[in-house]
């Protein structure tokens, strides 16, 4: 199997704009991801680098570019606490084991092709996610935009701690830069944004304006120190053999497990809002692999667990990224920022940051479903809009699996309609001419109820098949025509259980016609008679 596909060099400016870029917007991220981990700071910088540079070469989405993303970070820093709080003196090393088996499940997961499954998620799911990662994006760069850099945490922090500001003193200098980067960002010419991507060329001058004119923007609540990204922890990682404890391998496998589920969800979900932007399809199974290698090898070198990351990657993919190139040379100018570059970056204004990140977060979002809310199916809305509210104020997981389950019941719900709508029942010769003549004389005898199911009967009908046959009178034989039901279910066959059930104690005689060889074996395993089922 040819692992690196998609390499190639026609892109090639737009693959170094983008991955420059995205490697200068995926710094503070990558710090501030290794500070909430609790695995300190370089380990989000090793993390960036090496998933982002595996993931880019083996995977299968081509524009990606992975790193340690949020819900990872969470989940990260449940198991670092745990294990440290257990093993203090090997209980970081245990948790970067964990990070190396949720590769190797990863891996496991797209030799098994399990990444297939995500294609399965509606639109309606996708945008809702799209949207609500935008608004989240958004909402985390207000502190930034408007100076407020001691304001931290989740969306519902940032407004609770601007909420009970005693002063709202707003710093004009990082607004200004603010203001100045998003000029640029919306408004540079195409001309100029074909050589130079608007957000590259706001980065540099939002930080040469900065070096230029400190004494505009540095005051005396906020010094220019503050304002800037500051000292960037530097050196390369070192090789850890996988540790373990015999009484945690259990929780340790588990914690695998989880942190291996919830990257592959998290990239393959970033990997369809690359799709919808790039207009390309991904290949999910050679995504995972190209996760597993990269979380794989973060796990041996210290570096916390990545999944693609929707943000990063929509840097990439509107600065010009195409390619795993792009993806690969945001983890190499990551690495040589750690390597010694750090002074190149430290002065970049969190501002100017902030800013680019607005427009990346209003470009995420699906405004073409937003504009289509009054005319989009009902059910369609409702599930997007759900999805939105709890991807912005609760959980990113928690929404999607909320999103599924609501289009999983909507479906359900639409099928049962389907099939129910689809019975034919008969009774009288009138209504009959579509019958056979065999049939025909069944319904001329009198007292005989036909009863013809269609198509695949699931466990949503079931009730209520049997409850529109309860309500057929004036019969004394009925006939069950299963001659269109390619399947059934279990909870089907007991239904048509059920409906033997009711003949009999109407002392009325039923037959059971048209039954494949499937369908047969399905009602006969359950106990009706065989000389029932013609």
């Amino acid at each position: 199997m040819k692992l690196i596909e998609n390499l190639h060099f026609n892109n090639i400016r737009g693959d170094i704009t983008g991955g420059i870029t995205a490697g200068v917007v995926a710094l503070p991220f990558a710090i501030a991801m290794g500070l909430a981990s609790g695995a300190g700071a370089i380990a989000g910088l090793y993390g960036a680098i090496i998933t982002g540079f595996f993931a880019a070469l083996f995977g299968g989405t081509g524009a990606q570019v992975s790193g340690p993303t949020g819900p990872m970070t969470v989940v990260m820093a449940i198991i670092v606490t745990k294990y440290i709080a257990l093993y203090p003196e090997t209980g970081l090393a245990l948790a970067f084991t964990t990070v190396f088996l949720g590769g190797l499940f990863q891996i496991l997961f797209g030799i098994l092709k399990l990444g297939r499954f995500i294609n399965l998620i509606p639109h309606p799911v996708t945008s809702g996610f799209m949207t609500g990662i935008g608004v989240i994006i958004i909402i985390l760069q207000i502190p930034q935009v408007l100076g407020f850099y001691n304001i931290k945490g989740s969306t519902i922090d940032i407004f609770s701690q601007l909420i009970n500001m005693e002063s709202y003193f707003v710093n004009t200098g990082a607004l200004s830069i603010a203001f100045i980067t998003l000029v640029i960002v919306y408004l540079l010419p195409k001309k100029i944004g074909k050589i130079i991507p608007s957000p590259l060329f706001a980065l540099v001058a939002g930080t040469i304006i900065l070096l230029l004119f400190p004494q505009y923007f540095a005051s005396n609540s906020e010094p220019l120190n503050a304002m800037i990204l500051g000292d960037i922890p530097t050196g390369l990682p070192s090789f850890h053999f996988p540790v373990w404890e015999v009484s945690m391998v259990a929780d340790m496998i588990a914690s695998g497990l989880m942190l291996a589920v919830l990257g592959s969800i998290d990239s393959l979900l970033t990997s369809l809002v690359s799709d919808e932007i790039t207009r390309t399809h991904h290949k999910s199974d050679r995504e995972l692999i190209g996760q597993g290698i990269g979380n794989t090898f973060s796990g041996l070198f210290g570096g916390l667990p990545g999944a693609g990351a929707t943000m990063r990657t929509m840097t990439n993919v509107r600065a010009g990224g195409l390619t795993p190139i792009s993806g690969a040379l945001h983890a190499v100018l990551l690495l040589f920022i750690v390597l010694g570059g750090a002074q190149y970056a430290q002065a970049i204004p969190l501002a100017v940051l902030g800013a680019i990140l607005v427009k990346v977060g209003t470009d995420i979002i699906d405004w073409n479903y937003l504009k289509s809310l009054s005319s989009a199916p009902k059910a369609g809305v409702l599930i997007m809009l759900t999805v939105l509210l709890i991807t912005v104020f609760y959980n990113l997981m928690a929404a999607v699996a909320v999103g599924l389950i609501m289009a999983s019941l909507i479906f359900l719900q639409r099928m049962t309609d389907i099939q129910l709508a689809s019975i034919v029942s008969i009774q009288t010769i009138e209504d009959a001419d579509h019958l056979d003549e065999e049939h025909q004389e069944f319904i001329r005898a009198g007292n005989t109820l036909f009863y013809q199911l269609n198509g695949p009967l699931s466990f949503g009908s079931a009730k209520g098949i049997v409850r529109d046959f309860s309500s057929k009178v004036n019969y004394d034989r009925a006939i069950i025509d299963l001659s269109n039901v390619p399947v059934i279910d279990y909870t089907t066959s007991r239904g048509i259980a059920e409906i033997c059930i009711i003949c009999k104690e109407k002392t009325a005689e039923i037959t059971i016609i048209g039954a494949n060889a499937k369908v047969r074996q399905f009602l006969e395993n359950i106990g009706i008679e065989k000389n029932i089922v013609n």
